[in-house]
């Protein structure tokens, strides 16, 4: 159960940190400060980086709360 709940807030903090990022990469676009390659090549590793935490959080949570208890 704390895992579930320890990964949802995980989850959610991933988030909204991602979408925070692709924000700030947009304005960055938009005022020309990158160009389009580097700015499909930022919100990719965003996005991967993102899921990548989120589907390895649970089992680092699993390992700790065997630690624990």
């Amino acid at each position: 159960m704390e895992i579930i709940i320890a990964s949802a807030f995980s989850v959610i903090i991933l988030f909204i940190m991602a979408c925070s990022m692709i924000k700030i990469f947009i304005i960055a676009y938009k005022k020309v400060e990158i160009k389009f390659r580097r700015f499909m090549v930022f919100i990719t590793f965003t996005i991967a980086a993102s899921l990548i935490a989120v589907s390895i959080l649970p089992f680092g949570y699993q390992k700790i709360m065997d630690l624990i208890y």
